[in-house]
């Protein structure tokens, strides 16, 4: 078992208790009470999903899995983090959402034994992974015939900025090149801004060229790379959070 994903486990589970609480990012009370966690972006590109099998990779707790459903699809979420799997199923009943859920790290899966329309994941996604082409051979697999994969994330250059010391002042802190994993110690959580977080994490820097590669050399075809000028999280100081619910 690769020990970086048993930390990662374990932060993650951390996570998943903390993101229990009311917090304007995923805004659980608001989706309990019919709304909807996707942004317009998703929405827009992958398009009408009514009736269509949709496979959600790295769901978490599984708000954007449950949002597909609410939407009309055929859902089946996958996540490595027990913790999540069992709040994602949990609202799922709360919320009356027909929904599978699966507890399983997607650089492990050899084949989940079906494909689907529609394979899909969103924010925070590829930092998390090891193996790229592993991950993007399971994709490959997962699409049944006249399908396809959508993925919307942040842009791995975002990863090297920073103006924490100044917010005045930007600087590059970190290589956009880079090989093995980097630890980050704990911190305060990016959805529950005031909640601590004491488990260190693992991540991943993979390029873009990297990202698309994988899912081309997989075999793939690229029909878009789409770039936006926001984000989904706040991840330089002063940033503000539009309507739309991306950061700007």
């Amino acid at each position: 078992m690769n020990k970086f994903i048993e930390t990662n486990r374990t932060h993650w589970a951390e996570l998943a208790k903390i993101h229990e609480r009311p917090s304007d990012y995923y805004d659980i009370e608001g989706f309990k009470a019919g709304g909807l966690s996707l942004r317009p972006l998703e929405r827009r590109e992958v398009g009408e999903v009514r009736g269509k099998s949709l496979l959600h990779l790295q769901c978490h707790f599984g708000l954007d899995t449950l949002s597909w459903a609410r939407l009309g699809a055929k859902v089946t979420g996958v996540d490595f983090s027990a913790e999540a799997i069992a709040r994602a199923r949990d609202l799922a009943t709360e919320c009356r959402l027909d929904a599978r859920f699966i507890c399983a790290d997607v650089d492990e899966i050899g084949d989940l034994g079906e494909t689907y329309d529609i394979v899909f994941t969103s924010f925070g996604t590829t930092v998390w992974l090891p193996n790229l082409d592993h991950w993007a051979s399971l994709i490959a697999r997962s699409i049944a015939p006249g399908g396809f994969f959508y993925i919307a994330d942040g842009h791995p250059f975002s990863r090297c900025i920073s103006n924490a010391d100044d917010p005045s002042v930007l600087r590059i802190v970190e290589p956009y090149f880079q090989s093995g994993p980097t630890k980050y110690d704990g911190g305060t959580d990016y959805a529950v801004h005031e909640a601590p977080v004491s488990s260190p994490g693992y991540e991943w820097s993979h390029t873009l060229g990297e990202i698309v590669t994988a899912l081309a050399t997989a075999g793939l075809r690229i029909v878009f790379l789409h770039e936006f000028p926001y984000g989904d999280w706040e991840f330089l100081q002063n940033m503000r959070r539009g309507e739309d619910g991306y950061y700007r």
